[in-house]
């Protein structure tokens, strides 16, 4: 197997970043307003004043679509976690697509007739 010294350093790279990162959460958020069902309420008058923003966390368990509603001083406290997540993928497609580079580079590898 032929991996250069630059791929070397890039991979060793990616371990640092990799090794630096702290929790990770994964999903979006999503701020909402919402009207009620309460027929005198404010949210019904026009223009409506509709009720939040509430901050909804959605991600995938399962298959399925999952949310929940944070306060702000969770979302303040998390935002670093959701940040990490983003940048965990980064890092994990850089690695792939070094992977990758290096096996389709490979002169061992049997070539199409």
């Amino acid at each position: 197997m032929a991996v250069s010294q630059k791929q070397r350093k890039e991979q060793a790279r990616i371990a640092r970043a990799l090794g630096e990162m702290g929790f990770a959460l994964p999903g979006s958020l999503t701020e909402r307003r919402f009207t009620c069902t309460h027929a005198g309420c404010h949210c019904h008058t026009d223009p409506p004043v509709l009720h939040g923003p509430y901050i909804q966390w959605s991600r995938k368990v399962a298959g399925k679509t999952v949310s929940r509603t944070l306060s702000p001083e969770q979302v303040a406290d998390y935002q670093a976690w959701f940040d990490n997540e983003r940048r965990l993928r980064v890092l994990v497609r850089e690695l792939e697509g070094l992977s990758l580079s290096i096996v389709e580079s490979d002169p061992r590898t049997p070539r199409r007739r």
